[in-house]
């Protein structure tokens, strides 16, 4: 289990296109468990479409902090059925995007 990020984290480390995985560890949130990002697609492959900007940590405002140190945001592509594996029974072309937080995310 590591924190919710540090200074040198507050600038991209990825690129459009780049492959990432979701975490699946649980990062620590002070008093238990606000995350901002969705159980499903913790553990799963993506690419980065964009990098967004930086912004105040929720998941640290959630409980009356500044959300400080701030954190990229990306929006990250990844086919639906990767996510749901054969319960996906929609067109193989169909994705979801969706913007997760830096410290969720390591190199794939």
């Amino acid at each position: 289990m590591t924190g919710l990020g540090t200074a040198a984290q507050t600038e991209a480390r990825f690129v459009p296109g780049d492959a990432v995985a979701v975490r699946m560890d649980t990062v620590r949130v002070p008093s238990g468990g606000h995350y901002r990002t969705p159980h499903y697609i913790r553990g799963k492959r993506g690419t980065v479409m964009q990098a967004l900007s930086s912004y105040p940590n929720p998941e640290l405002k959630a409980y009356g902090g500044d959300g400080l140190p701030r954190q990229p945001l990306y929006r990250v592509l990844f086919d639906q059925s990767d996510l749901w594996g054969a319960r996906y029974t929609g067109p193989a072309r169909d994705r979801l995007e969706i913007e997760i937080y830096d410290h969720w995310l390591e190199r794939a």
